[in-house]
């Protein structure tokens, strides 16, 4: 192993080691990269790279989609969407058992599809729907838990900051992304809300059924969703049927969102104020995050840890989907220790060399065909399994921000109960993985519909 390698991997244990300690995920890769190139390069190129980095990183115009988005999901929240959605949900699906909880994954899955932040879509909803459940007497255990759980869809449901970084990283096409995040994340639903009416039938008095509401309400609940359906579907399908880019088409939600919330009479000047400060404050920490990492991804490739990782997966004679397999383990366990975002930014550049290698060069010459899809195929469809394991980060031990958001909000409720009523969300995400593994059509079939 030469000097500059050993270097890279030492930087990588005291990155590590920096997380663990509680510093700031940002502040650590700026400093281990900082110090990385310093070492290997001097003072003098370091500072050169310094002076024009950040105007270089922030000067994509991709990127100016992100405080769009972010400023969408700030305005969304104080709108009233949510209470909208619940409403709707729960006139939809209250009849059954466990159907207020179900109501709760649909109404996230919802905002979601307007906000683009899991921690924004527990939180949000933890407040709207767990005083409702609370009423209903629904168990400590699934009411936390199906939250925690329903929050994890705002991630997946386009628009996803965190699915538009990916495809900034990987070069990849953030509709085409969005187009191929769409049927998993209906799958997400889907299954989330079986497992609710297993998990009920099962435990009957952990989720009682509600009273049917009368054919009144449930009009006047599905009127109400109609605009929230309007924004989707124009900022959404806008971009999907290319009648505008992803940052016009955020301005687009931005402005709609906006005009809701003002015509109800509940976006006033504070409220815009907070969004604005909200936006800025949001926008400013995943831009710093996004300069960590590119300092980190310098002084990673002087030192050549990237492909030394891609030489031993190409020499180490595991077949493609074991190596996949260890690649999506890794981030599971990387997100015990930090949020969704950083753990893109951070695994991203190491494993995405991996999966070129994987699906060629060496690999093709002993396995075959490798994943036996092109490399423009193999970034969408590993990009949505890296986000669904990262989202499982959210709610897995000890880490669990979803968790933690909502035992904020249910202080009444121990924590171990939350985490209890996450494990059955748990377990049918490894299913829905396992499902986009064996059927990566699952992922590529709308974007290839789309595209003909």
């Amino acid at each position: 192993m030469t000097d500059p390698l050993l270097l890279g991997f030492a930087g990588m244990a005291t990155l590590i080691g920096l997380i663990v300690l509680r510093m700031p995920i940002a502040y650590a890769m700026i400093l281990v990269g900082g110090i990385g190139v310093t070492l290997l390069s001097g003072v003098d190129i370091f500072m050169s790279q310094l002076k024009t980095l950040a105007y270089g990183q922030f000067s994509i115009y991709d990127l100016s989609v992100l405080p769009m988005f972010v400023l969408m999901g700030a305005l969304a929240t104080r709108a009233g969407l949510s209470h909208d959605l619940f409403r709707a949900a729960k006139a939809w699906f209250g009849r059954f058992r466990g159907g207020s909880a179900m109501a709760a994954v649909a109404a996230c899955a919802g905002f979601g599809a307007v906000c683009g932040s899991s921690l924004a879509t527990a939180s949000t909803m933890g407040k709207v729907a767990l005083p409702e459940l609370r009423k209903q007497n629904y168990s400590g255990a699934l009411a936390t838990g199906t939250l925690a759980a329903g929050g994890v869809l705002g991630i997946l449901i386009p628009p996803s900051v965190v699915l538009i970084i990916y495809s900034i990283i990987v070069e990849a096409n953030i509709v085409t992304m969005f187009k191929a995040a769409l049927v998993p994340g209906i799958l997400a639903v889907v299954l989330f809300i079986v497992t609710i009416s297993i998990y009920s039938r099962i435990f009957p008095n952990a989720a009682p059924r509600a009273d049917r509401v009368s054919a009144k309400e449930w009009v006047s609940a599905t009127k109400g969703v109609l605009p929230v359906v309007l924004i989707f579907g124009l900022v959404i399908g806008g971009m999907y049927l290319g009648w505008f880019n992803p940052t016009p088409a955020a301005a687009v939600g931005v402005v709609l969102v906006w005009a809701y919330g003002a015509l109800r009479k509940k976006l006033g000047a504070s409220q815009m104020r907070e969004a604005l400060e909200e936006t800025a404050k949001t926008t400013g920490m995943i831009y710093l995050i996004l300069l960590g990492a590119e300092m980190l991804k310098i002084f990673m490739s002087r030192a050549g840890v990237p492909q030394a990782v891609a030489e031993w997966m190409a020499t180490s004679g595991l077949p493609p989907l074991v190596v996949l397999s260890i690649l999506l383990l890794s981030l599971i366990v990387l997100g015990c220790l930090m949020d969704s975002l950083s753990m893109i930014l951070l695994a991203i550049p190491f494993f995405w060399p991996v999966l070129l290698e994987l699906n060629g060069g060496a690999y093709q010459a002993a396995f075959g065909s490798g994943f036996g899809m092109s490399s423009d195929d193999l970034k969408i469809w590993f990009g949505l399994l890296a986000l669904i394991v990262v989202e499982l980060g959210l709610i897995t031990p000890p880490v669990g921000l979803n968790v933690f958001v909502i035992s904020s909000i249910a202080d009444d409720i121990p924590m171990r109960e939350t985490f209890k009523g996450v494990l059955p969300f748990f377990f049918v995400e490894l299913v829905r993985v396992s499902l986009l593994v064996a059927f990566p059509m699952l992922v590529l079939w709308l974007p290839t519909v789309m595209s003909g």
